[in-house]
């Protein structure tokens, strides 16, 4: 059976209570057997919630294990940042501004 590459990539904008911790919300999302690295990083914290960027990496990432191990923590998916599949990783490429 030939390897699977579907989605390699996805980062998250994410809402989530202050429970769980960073470290342990990181820990649920990489037990999924998909993910092959997660990366958690704060953007805000207000006096109940705190808002994340997750960046989740793996050869075939079930989106929809990702956000249902999300939603049993209590966070919210606000978006959809950025998504890689394929083969291999392309990364985004910064267009020029043209002269006028």
């Amino acid at each position: 059976m030939p390897h699977s590459f579907g989605i390699r990539r996805i980062v998250l904008d994410v809402l989530k209570p202050h429970t769980p911790r960073l470290t342990d919300l990181a820990m649920m999302v990489a037990s999924d057997e998909s993910v092959l690295g997660v990366n958690i990083s704060l953007k805000e914290v207000d006096q109940s919630t705190e808002s994340i960027a997750i960046t989740i990496e793996g050869d075939d990432l079930r989106f929809d294990v990702i956000k249902e191990i999300l939603e049993q923590a209590g966070a919210v998916i606000h978006s959809i940042d950025q998504v890689v599949a394929g083969k291999r990783f392309v990364e985004e490429v910064a267009l020029q501004p043209e002269n006028t």
